[in-house]
């Protein structure tokens, strides 16, 4: 009986042991709590199954927390995480300070290349790849056909800011609880401030002249906030200061907006019928300008990257190559249909007739990534380079301070004219003790 006993524990060990050595890699991958990350977390079989000497946990979180608890970490060398999901804000940035791993693992048959060139530039440092693009996206006006008909309008493809508070006024109905646009207002240097900073640089605004002087005392940042703040009161729901791209998303889906203006990615949630209750009910537009050559649209990509800190770097990159690849998207396509694949990455996915039947956005989202220069951002010379963000690393902290002040004016807080002179003393301070003001 002894000896029974002995060797049925002795094959639960081997059993053991065998499970332990399969398992014997488990990666930490922050990531942000946007729909298409949420889905790549229920396809992980796919990866775990080609890989089984490899775990995966996750760490989801809202996007202003995602980037707080990421910059903390790898500022600290803390080594919580192997795999991060980051913008074209911090790759170049962190891969500068030697924070990230070049991602030179990702394998013969990943295809480099084919990443579209404005996406993969922003991702890049001294010719090397710090960042593997998940989706890539700009902006764009998200509209209601019927709600635009019924007000006797027409969306032109590249409409005038004009023309947008008109019809946003026109289709506002309060006592249906309609609102006839949707904007950001959660503050945060990626939440209100991508919005608004990409809709300054169409008014003629930038945040600094060519000698880092602060240009919230200008003329141009108050006809863009007064703008922005006058449309939201007029047409914009209740709470806006508390929305963001996802609270957003929600209310355009569930029937209250009649525009909304936000990132491209958005456009295969708001036509997917499992989603959305106005489905086939949405028209696509560029994002407006005003007549000054500059569109309010932005460009990024929510990427993932592996920090120098990680130990596990090698099965890292195998993850961040497979999340990433040509073969994930057809992964998805395979379970989800072609128009919910990630978008905005891969120039043979804009050549894919099957891409291009299902997702009658393709052509709106690539023509707004490719129309936004992240070299050449504003109406007026800059020293920097970013569309909806400076490329220096203070801009985190300053960007934030300055969104938490213009959705406290969102809020009725305070005036346009005291969020300016608020967020013109604040940036200069920070501008000044960061030595980029003599």
């Amino acid at each position: 009986m002894k000896a029974i006993l002995t060797g049925v524990l002795g094959t639960f060990a081997l059993a053991a042991l065998s499970t332990t050595a399969l398992a014997e890699t488990k990666l930490t991958i922050a990531t942000v709590n946007n729909g298409d990350m949420v889905r790549m977390q229920t396809l992980t079989e796919d990866f775990t199954k080609a890989n089984p000497d490899i775990s995966l946990e996750w760490v989801t979180l809202e996007e202003n927390v995602l980037r707080q608890k990421v910059t903390t970490d790898i500022a600290t060398k803390g080594g919580q995480f192997d795999v991060l999901t980051i913008g074209t804000y911090e790759v170049p940035i962190w891969a500068k300070k030697g924070w990230l791993v070049a991602l030179d693992g990702l394998g013969a048959d990943y295809d480099v290349d084919d990443l579209l060139p404005a996406i993969r530039g922003g991702l890049t440092l001294d010719g090397k790849l710090y960042a593997a693009p998940f989706y890539g996206e700009s902006s764009m006006v998200m509209y209601r056909t019927d709600l635009m008909e019924k007000a006797g309008l027409k969306m032109p493809d590249a409409p005038t800011w004009e023309f947008v508070a008109d019809a946003a006024r026109k289709m506002t109905d309060k006592a249906n609880e309609t609102y006839g646009v949707c904007l950001r207002g959660k503050a945060g240097w990626g939440e209100n401030m991508a919005f608004l900073t990409a809709t300054a640089n169409s008014f003629g605004a930038r945040w600094f002249d060519e000698n880092w002087k602060p240009q919230f005392d200008q003329p141009e940042w108050k006809n863009a906030l007064t703008f922005y703040l006058d449309l939201m009161k007029d047409a914009g729901p209740p709470g806006a200061s508390s929305n963001g791209f996802n609270e957003n998303l929600a209310l355009f889906n569930s029937g209250k907006c009649g525009m909304w203006i936000d990132a491209t990615v958005a456009a295969s949630f708001v036509t997917n019928p499992k989603d959305s209750k106005v489905a086939d009910k949405v028209g696509f537009a560029l994002a407006p300008d005003n007549g000054l050559g500059k569109r309010g649209n932005w460009l990024w990509a929510w990427s993932l990257a592996v920090p120098a800190g990680s130990q596990k770097a090698e099965a890292a990159q195998k993850f961040v190559s497979w999340a990433t690849s040509k073969h994930y998207l057809d992964l998805v396509a395979s379970k989800e249909g072609w128009a919910n694949v990630p978008p905005g990455t891969r120039t043979s996915l804009y050549k894919n007739p099957e891409y291009l039947k299902a997702a009658p956005f393709a052509q709106m989202t690539l023509d707004s990534i490719n129309s936004a220069d992240p070299t050449k951002p504003t109406v007026k010379p800059v020293p920097y380079v970013g569309v909806q963000f400076v490329a220096i690393p203070e801009f985190q902290g300053i960007g934030t301070t300055v969104g938490q002040i213009f959705s406290a004016a969102l809020a009725g807080e305070k005036s346009a004219d005291d969020a300016l002179a608020e967020a013109q003393a604040a940036t200069t301070r920070e501008m000044t003790k960061a030595g980029y003001i003599k």
